[in-house]
């Protein structure tokens, strides 16, 4: 039963009621002296929420899950999933509750979900808590992202529970509230196919449909659409996290949404020198999740959900099985597209030609063998186009190779067809507008997670003030574009939980 609090939010409850079968009803551990730590006005303001309500004591209950406001219906989420490589069955919320969805001032229906709110049924002998820097770190992680023009889920709040979590050491304990547009995961196909058979899947792919891809529905086979527009939202995602470097570390298939938002921010990481064997995982041994690997690794977990959808794609397994590969085989060239559109940009190229793969992939094992950091170089690459090369030149411990490559770039935006002199001014700012100064620094965020676990927000309010604004240059911000000196060392991350 609700307890009746000053109304945050008009929850709805669509996924619960329709799909019963697919989450247990439950209720957060009670956090004994909650504390806002960071609350995201524009977020809030996004979902039509007051801001100063939230902020109060009343709306720190909610926030918290100390008290379940009228409308809400909290339930962990069952899912399964391929844990690299390994299927299990039944894994689901095992630290975290759905409290509900809202419709925000778009019309767009969004999850409210508590992270690190206590055990669950499906919490498998965790103690269903999390430590602040985890939380800490979704929060910032998520903030960058969306900065950056990448679909992710988001972060209303992080609110201190008052209470220790013991990990290596005792820690202070907090509650992340994530904002997403479902929690709907390849994963819970799988749990559903596992666990209901071909029917829940119908019923979890038909509110799937509705919820994120509605113009399927109006396709000869709708199911086969389906799967085709989450293939294409995935390639799409994956080609932007390429792009800037970022590195998710734990793609397994209950870390990909149905809604093409990057989600579960665990051991991720942005690259620092290029290299595409990049890993900073502790957990991720054989390298499975590594930078280079994650487009082959969306399209093997695709296929686990091209799998669940067998039955519904046609009655004839043969004739399923060739529709869905043939959409699964299209993911390759899709993913080179809007990676191939998004590198362009980067450099200032128009009109594709035929040596611009050449071009590209020159230049990237030119950086890896050098050792080059990913986002500065492409930063500096916008003074060369107006004539000053030395930023760039001057990331080349033997810049005599990247002169020669940067022969062949010139050439390329002066060929016919492409930009006058007078328009360079205006493709330089188009790279600005792709290449960012400033992203998640390994260094930085470290830096500032430490201090926010010792009791000290500034540094990371003034780390979020940055990157809420990635693609412009500031003055006074020049440790924030810089990468990781010498004596920060080798960089690994932990999963957090």
């Amino acid at each position: 039963m609700g307890v009746a609090v000053r109304p945050l939010f008009a929850f709805e409850n669509s996924y619960v009621d329709g799909l019963p079968e697919l989450s247990v009803a439950w209720r957060a551990a009670r956090s004994p002296a909650p504390r806002l730590l960071v609350l995201n006005e524009e977020l809030a303001g996004e979902l039509g929420a007051d801001a100063e309500a939230l902020s109060a004591a009343d709306g720190v209950e909610v926030l918290v899950g100390n008290v379940v406001p009228d409308g809400a219906s909290p339930v962990a989420q069952a899912y399964a999933g391929h844990q690299f490589g390994g299927f299990v069955p039944r894994l689901g919320d095992g630290r975290a509750l759905l409290l509900g969805e809202v419709l925000d001032v778009h019309g767009r229906r969004r999850d409210l979900h508590l992270k690190g709110s206590g055990r669950t049924p499906f919490a498998r002998g965790g103690d269903g808590l999390a430590p602040l820097g985890p939380m800490l770190r979704e929060y910032v992680m998520g903030e960058a992202m969306h900065a950056l023009g990448i679909p992710t889920t988001r972060a209303l709040a992080v609110v201190a529970t008052g209470a220790d979590v013991a990990r290596e050491t005792m820690l202070p304990g907090a509650v992340l509230v994530r904002v997403a547009a479902s929690h709907v995961r390849v994963g819970t196909f799988q749990y559903a196919a596992v666990h209901g058979g071909p029917e829940l899947v119908r019923r979890l792919a038909d509110y799937a449909i509705a919820r994120h891809h509605p113009r399927a529905a109006e396709a000869a086979n709708p199911y086969l659409a389906f799967f085709e527009r989450v293939l294409d939202t995935q390639a799409s995602l994956i080609a932007r996290w390429m792009l800037v470097g970022f590195i998710h570390g734990v793609m397994n298939t209950d870390n990909m949404t149905i809604s093409g938002e990057t989600i579960d921010y665990g051991p991720c990481a942005f690259l620092d020198s290029y290299d595409p064997a990049t890993v900073f995982s502790s957990i991720d041994e054989g390298a499975r999740y590594a930078y280079g690997n994650q487009p082959r690794i969306a399209q093997w977990n695709l296929a686990r959900l091209g799998e669940t959808l067998l039955p519904l794609i046609d009655d004839d397994t043969d004739t399923a099985i060739s529709a869905a590969t043939e959409v699964l085989h299209s993911f390759a060239d899709r993913y080179r597209r809007y990676w191939t559109d998004g590198m362009h940009a980067k450099l200032g190229l128009k009109n594709d030609r035929p040596e611009d793969g050449a071009l590209i992939d020159d230049l990237l094992a030119l950086l890896h063998a050098q050792g080059v950091d990913f986002t500065s170089f492409f930063r500096a690459l916008s003074p060369a186009v107006l004539g000053s090369p030395a930023p760039a030149r001057s990331l080349f411990a033997e810049p005599d190779a990247f002169e020669a490559w940067s022969g062949r770039w010139r050439a390329r935006l002066a060929s016919p067809g492409a930009d006058l002199p007078a328009d360079l001014p205006a493709t330089a700012k188009a790279m600005d507008r792709v290449n960012p100064v400033y992203i998640p620094r390994n260094h930085q965020m470290e830096s500032a997670l430490g201090a926010a676990t010792a009791g000290d927000l500034a540094p990371l309010r003034r780390l979020l003030d940055v990157l809420a604004r990635p693609f412009d240059e500031r003055p006074g911000l020049e440790s924030y574009a810089a990468p990781a000196p010498a004596s920060f060392g080798a960089y690994r991350t932990f999963c957090g939980t």
